[in-house]
């Protein structure tokens, strides 16, 4: 029988620990495939360099793609493992605020984390779960892992698709079906922060919360406001401008060392 870890709430890095054993609870119950462990520990790398904090390209991607959900005639948001431990209340959220279906599609699939999964989400208030198991039946062309299975009410007929904690096959894969991705990904060189349509370098815990702020804040805004708002945002720029505060902030911490 394993120990509880008892996290001190005035330890530096209570907030990160807490969220590392999230995943770790989370794998032991098969929500999380082992491979989570160690992409958690590259997203937590990168938020060390940003300064685990919601960088101002950040804020305007999440602005974008809140927008840009509410402007979707038929939006799904992608869950995996990693994001069901992490903001499970807060995706069951979103999905209602928007008339948004959750769909669980994964790299590892088994049945067990299928399921696990849909019992965790509905445990925290979803409603209905698409993609797992013989919901599943629909083919992204072209892609060859079992991402590559989806739910023909869901993904597979979204206009937008939000993918959280992504990889960068299927985001390419979306973007050839003539879908809008909206991913969320720490790291600004990754194939899918490159591939989508609108990249939110943040960690999902803040990202989500994040945009239902925004969604509250836009709701009643114009449909050409809206517009205006996704048309006015460049993706590779927004890219660039996150490197360039990373290598500034990089810059700024060295100089201090010296």
């Amino acid at each position: 029988m394993g120990v509880k870890l008892r996290i001190p709430e005035n330890h530096p890095r209570a907030k990160s620990l807490k969220e590392r054993m999230l995943i770790i609870e989370c794998e032991k119950k098969g929500i999380v495939a082992k491979a989570g462990l160690i992409a958690h520990g590259r997203g937590e790398a990168f938020d060390y360099i940003i300064g685990e904090n919601t960088i101002p390209p950040a804020l305007f991607a999440t602005k974008a793609a809140a927008a840009a959900m509410l402007l979707a005639k038929r939006p799904v948001i992608s869950v995996n493992g990693n994001a069901a431990a992490l903001v499970p209340k807060e995706l069951v959220m979103l999905s209602k605020e928007l008339n948004a279906p959750l769909e669980v599609n994964l790299f590892f699939r088994t049945k067990r984390r299928e399921e696990a999964i849909k019992k965790h989400l509905l445990a925290h208030g979803a409603e209905l779960i698409l993609g797992v198991g013989r919901d599943a039946s629909a083919i992204i062309p072209e892609l060859f892992s079992e991402r590559r299975r989806v739910d023909p009410r869901g993904i597979y007929s979204a206009d937008v698709v939000l993918v959280p904690l992504e990889d960068g096959d299927r985001t390419y894969a979306l973007k050839k079906m003539g879908k809008f991705v909206i991913a969320i990904d720490l790291n600004p060189l990754s194939r899918t922060a490159q591939t989508a349509d609108i990249t939110i370098v943040d960690n999902i815990v803040r990202a989500i919360p994040n945009m239902l702020r925004f969604i509250e804040e836009l709701k009643g805004a114009s449909l050409e406001d809206l517009e205006s708002i996704v048309s006015r945002f460049d993706n590779k720029k927004n890219l660039s401008e996150t490197i360039i505060y990373i290598r500034d902030r990089l810059t700024k911490l060295s100089r201090e060392g010296n």
